[in-house]
């Protein structure tokens, strides 16, 4: 059974850090590219960071420089480390495993609230 279990979320203030992991299960997890995505009340989802399966790396503009995304086969667990938080950054935090087939799962969200 596959399951992706992000943790790491909260509440924290403008300019604090917070680290979300996501744990695998049930799929051979380096194989597949992995990213987070968040999404914030009456937005669309987005993609926040991808990390192949190679270990190419992709941020979108607004958390370049803020944010690290890392994967750790041995664990099967990708990371999120997010520093300098900002207000707009609030949003539910969802982890997804892409395969080359174009397989995807998605992990149930990890809710980060940043208070100004």
């Amino acid at each position: 059974q596959v399951q992706l279990v992000e943790s790491g979320g909260g509440l924290v203030q403008s300019g604090g850090s917070l680290r979300l992991s996501c744990e695998a299960s049930g799929f051979t997890f380096s194989t597949y590219s992995m990213s987070w995505f968040r999404q914030a009340p009456g937005n669309e989802r987005e993609l926040v960071a991808a990390i192949s399966s190679t270990g190419r790396i992709t941020y979108a503009d607004s958390v370049k420089g803020r944010f690290t995304i890392s994967r750790d086969n041995a664990k099967n667990t990708v990371y999120l480390q997010m520093n300098s938080l900002k207000p707009e950054d609030t949003a539910v935090y969802y982890c997804k495993a892409l395969a080359v087939s174009a397989y995807v799962y998605w992990g149930q969200g990890t809710q980060v609230t940043v208070s100004s």
